[in-house]
């Protein structure tokens, strides 16, 4: 049983729950877990520039997507053997790699990330990891890189080890001013059009992030509540 108490956190309500599996501490933010956020990609997202850019299709993908240091082979590896059918930048990616020359993100192609398929691309628009690991009937957190499967889920860890899982905010986009930013209820309510709860509707990554014993009590709390 995941052990539950109030814990104070940068989230708006903050609930602390324990891995009974290997101690590790949480700190949730259950209101937006329990909010209709979804993905509006493609129905009126309006990116991530310092201007409002929906028509330009590009979501969060306007930048190359930051990998972490075990992930760089794998990506580079998919991106290599994608079929051009459905990875509008296979040419680019065969000449030139998927990868930045420090491996640290995926390569910047005319003003966004080269797996993203603009809009209009017969093989379909979005990301080209994403529909190939459904096309190959696998999730697409098996696929793509941490920051792109984890998104809108943010964690932060404070200097006690403490893990602070909340919706990311503009301000966690650094230096680069975002116009608008679709996690903001009070500002950009938009986004909050879901059928279905947050814990519901992310509960693959929710399991894949804070491991199946906290996302299974956050779901049936959050249920119950």
């Amino acid at each position: 049983m995941v052990e539950r108490s109030d814990a104070d956190s940068p989230a708006e309500t903050a609930e602390r729950y324990v891995d009974p599996v290997d101690g590790t501490v949480w700190d949730i933010d259950v209101d937006f877990l329990r909010s209709n956020w979804r993905c509006i990609w493609g129905e009126g997202c309006q990116g991530i520039l310092p201007e409002r850019a929906e028509a330009l299709g590009q979501g969060c993908c306007s930048v190359g997507a930051e990998l972490l240091d075990e992930e760089a082979a794998t990506v580079e590896a998919l991106g290599l053997t994608l079929d051009p059918v459905r990875f509008q930048f296979a040419a680019q990616a065969s000449s030139g790699g998927v990868l930045t020359g420090d491996r640290r993100a995926t390569r910047v192609i005319d003003g966004a990330c080269i797996f993203l398929n603009r809009p209009g691309f017969d093989g379909g628009a979005g990301c080209a990891l994403h529909l190939a690991a459904v096309d190959e009937g696998d999730s697409p957190i098996d696929w793509k890189p941490a920051i792109c499967w984890q998104l809108p889920l943010k964690v932060d860890v404070d200097g006690n080890e403490v893990r602070h899982l909340r919706a990311w905010r503009a301000d966690d986009w650094g230096d680069d001013c975002v116009a608008w930013c679709c996690t903001d209820r009070s500002a950009e309510p938009s986004a909050f059009v879901g059928d279905t709860p947050v814990v519901e509707s992310l509960f693959e990554e929710l399991r894949a992030l804070v491991g199946p014993e906290v996302a299974v009590e956050l779901r049936t709390r959050l249920s119950e509540s």
